[in-house]
């Protein structure tokens, strides 16, 4: 199964990064050179072996080295996996394992249920989200990170793991043992109509199921229901499986148009293209990306923009244009390593360019988050079918740079006064909605004054430090909070984007084109128009 992923903490992700049956080889070196420098390896590793002060067993000792090896690669995708780490490695990449049910994240180093799926074990046993994992089994989880956590929970279906939970309000930590089960967690949790005439399908990840609930979503609102547009939402989409992301964008893409192709060493490149009559042939169509958006959301994005079959709206995307290849090794271990690139129709390279730091994390060589008219114009340019120009230098630069609203000065104070207590301040909301849901009738309620004053109550008595001064001065940024909140709890996730449209500028932009353009053409003059509008100085918004 191919698969394609960003690095990202995100659990509910099907897979991680690509997986390519390509043929196995090995590196190119010159034989003098590599004579020279195996001699002194042997050397090095008979010296240490012989006379280094402490006993070192000789197979760690040459793990070590491998693994010394591949970090000197800097490529934060190639690793080399150990027979444990290979072995959950397939569990995720294989298709079928098992989970409870939830999602998590990363608050503050703690590690908090941020949501709870239906009609799983996490839900039949009552976690609620914002409980806070301290315990799997035996193990605390002090100090562990996301990852660690999650491939811990993750497992065989049917097999079981206990779980501690430390719940704001509650003295003592809640345990359940859990039964795991095969979670089934939809690519589009939902699909709506904005606008009366505007279909809004946003593409959570490529699983295995994307390419039909995107299908579905459309044949509802585009065919049966009328919708004159449609905006595919990408952003913090991280990827997924390969040949989804080719079946979405065949979506779109006439029979024979090219998608991507992967280019590597020593291997003939491999050109993938839509290879059936497309669902929706030209409806004008808006597609959003964002610094979330990767990998396989990055080769539909591409495509379309490439064929002028979608005006890209957003902020550029991640940048992970790689492929690895999973080389089965002696004793059980796997190395897994990057061997090409992904490049879409027009030629640009996926891939944006970063470089190892001496603490271990990656960084762009060349960032670009303020999108000006100079940064895009410093990039290297490329034509679309049409003779548009599109921007290469990794990642996919949107038509539309339309940057996400910012918080205030005093809303930025204010999340930083309780970001130590986040899963306190999760949790109290989380319960706030609970209690208000048998009292809302309507999906047009209004935030209430005395909702704001119990939710402060809240606070206080989880001693999350916040004054009333400082909870006043930000008392739109509050109800915004508590009415997405509520609406989410009460009426689900298309109800609270459906409040949160007037603040999610981007989307706002996006179905703002959409409403004065009848054809993909009059998308992209409309788009020529608002960009020609901003400042010279910085196109951006």
């Amino acid at each position: 199964m191919l698969r394609l992923r960003r690095p990202s903490l995100r659990t509910l992700a099907l897979g991680s990064l690509v997986l390519v049956p390509l043929a196995a080889g090995g590196f190119a070196l010159q034989s003098r050179v590599a004579s020279d420098g195996a001699r002194v390896f042997d050397q090095v590793l008979q010296l240490v072996s012989d006379r280094f002060v402490d006993t070192l067993d000789a197979s760690t000792l040459y793990e070590r080295a491998a693994q010394g090896l591949v970090h000197e690669l800097s490529d934060p995708y190639t690793e080399l996996l150990p027979p444990k780490r290979l072995q959950e490695f397939s569990r995720h990449t294989g298709g079928r394992y098992g989970g409870i049910g939830m999602e998590i994240g990363d608050l503050g180093g703690s590690i908090v249920v941020s949501h709870v799926f239906p009609h799983t074990p996490a839900e039949e046993a009552g976690v609620l989200e914002g409980d806070r994992i301290v315990q799997v089994d035996t193990a605390s989880t002090r100090g562990w990170k996301l990852s660690q956590v999650s491939d811990y929970l993750t497992g065989t279906p049917g097999t079981k793991v206990s779980v501690r939970f430390a719940r704001p309000g509650v003295a003592e930590p809640i345990q359940y043992r859990f039964t795991r089960a095969v979670i089934h967690v939809p690519a589009v949790s939902y699909s709506i109509m904005l606008d009366g005439k505007i279909a809004y399908v946003p593409l959570g990840q490529f699983n295995e199921d994307a390419a039909e609930d995107v299908a579905s979503a459309l044949r509802r609102l585009v065919t049966t229901e009328g919708a004159k547009g449609v905006v595919l939402d990408l952003r913090d989409d991280p990827g997924g499986i390969l040949d989804q992301a080719l079946a979405v964008s065949n979506l779109f893409l006439k029979d024979g148009e090219e998608i991507v192709s992967v280019r590597g060493r020593n291997t003939p490149p491999q050109i993938y293209v839509a290879k059936d009559k497309p669902l929706m042939p030209s409806v004008p169509l808006v597609v959003l990306v964002n610094g979330g958006s990767a990998s396989a959301s990055e080769i539909v994005a591409g495509a379309l923009q490439d064929h002028d079959r979608a005006l890209i709206v957003g902020t550029t995307s991640f940048g992970k244009g790689l492929v690895q290849t999973l080389f089965p090794l002696d004793g059980g271990y796997a190395l897994k390593m990057t061997t090409a690139k992904w490049y879409t129709p027009s030629g640009r390279s996926i891939q944006k360019e970063r470089k190892l730091l001496p603490d271990g994390e990656f960084i762009e060589v060349h960032p670009d988050s303020l999108e000006t008219d100079s940064s895009r114009k410093a990039r290297p340019a490329y034509k679309s079918d049409d003779g548009r120009v599109v921007y290469g230098g990794g990642a996919i630069t949107p038509d539309v740079i339309v940057r996400p609203d910012t918080f205030t000065v005093q809303e930025q104070a204010f999340n930083k006064l309780i970001a130590a207590k986040s899963p306190q301040v999760y949790q109290a909301l989380a319960n706030l909605a609970l209690d208000l849901k048998p009292k809302i009738k309507s999906p047009s309620f209004v935030v209430e004054p005395a909702w704001r004053d119990d939710f402060f109550k809240r606070l206080q008595a989880a001693n999350v430090g916040v004054s009333r001064g400082q909870f006043d001065s930000v008392s739109a940024y509050v109800d915004r909070l508590i009415g997405a909140r509520v609406a989410r709890t009460a009426f689900g996730d298309s109800t609270e984007k459906r409040r949160d449209l007037d603040l999610d500028v981007q989307l706002r932009r996006a179905v703002d084109l959409l409403e004065h353009g009848q054809t993909q053409q009059d998308l992209f003059a409309e788009a020529r128009q608002f960009t020609a509008a901003l400042p010279k100085k910085d196109s951006s918004q």
